[in-house]
């Protein structure tokens, strides 16, 4: 079983704890990654790009002029693709992007994308995150005794009001609740960031 070291604020040791191999020590499947991130991102899709056909566009009812003798094209509609205002061929109208993924295939890709995290030393777990009032100031020095440099991603129980509103104004930094940690975001980011109360719901989660 990996172990890892749990910090405090100033990247203290506090203690250490072995990770359960079942989350952090599976083996990379890029494949069923790709799948996931794919999925994850098409059900964000919203879908609501909207084009007017030629039956759905305004006018056009009486021919333009009659068929024949007059040396032009044949024309039956102002509002044939061909013309300038007419309607779109093939355009896009609301629809669903999303599609659905078995749920093992999902729970497989974090924990291949946790264990990358685990096996790159790009995972780090702290005692808690406590703010005593909003200040990206004081959010900002805690990242920087902790080392953390680039994207991060802060995974907590309960994240705190301040710690959500400290966190806001710092490009590059998301804090979200441990059961929301999904694929894209442990892979889209840097450095993941685990409070003690975080490992261990990731680790109930897993029995």
């Amino acid at each position: 079983m990996p172990q890892i070291a749990i910090v405090n604020l100033k990247n203290e040791k506090v203690e250490e704890v072995s990770l359960p191999d079942s989350i952090f020590g599976v083996e990379m499947k890029d494949h069923l990654l790709h799948d996931v991130i794919l999925n994850t991102l098409a059900n964000r899709r919203v879908g609501t790009a909207s084009t007017k056909s030629k039956g759905a566009t305004r006018g056009g009812g009486k021919k333009p002029w009659r068929q024949k003798g007059t040396g032009r094209a044949r024309a039956g509609s102002i509002r044939s693709p061909l013309w300038v205002g007419g309607g779109t061929i093939f355009g896009p109208t609301p629809r669903s992007y999303g599609y659905r993924i078995p749920k093992k295939i999902r729970s497989y890709a974090l924990r291949s994308a946790l264990s990358e995290k685990m096996r790159t030393s790009k995972l780090l777990v702290v005692d808690s995150v406590e703010l005593e009032k909003p200040s990206t100031k004081a959010f900002i020095a805690v990242l920087e005794a902790l080392g953390v440099r680039g994207k991060a991603l802060l995974a907590m129980k309960a994240p705190s009001q301040a710690v959500l509103k400290s966190a806001g104004n710092i490009p590059g930094i998301k804090v979200v609740p441990v059961e929301r940690v999904n694929a894209l975001d442990v892979c889209r980011y840097d450095t993941l960031i685990l409070t003690r109360d975080a490992l261990g719901f990731l680790g109930e989660s897993a029995r």
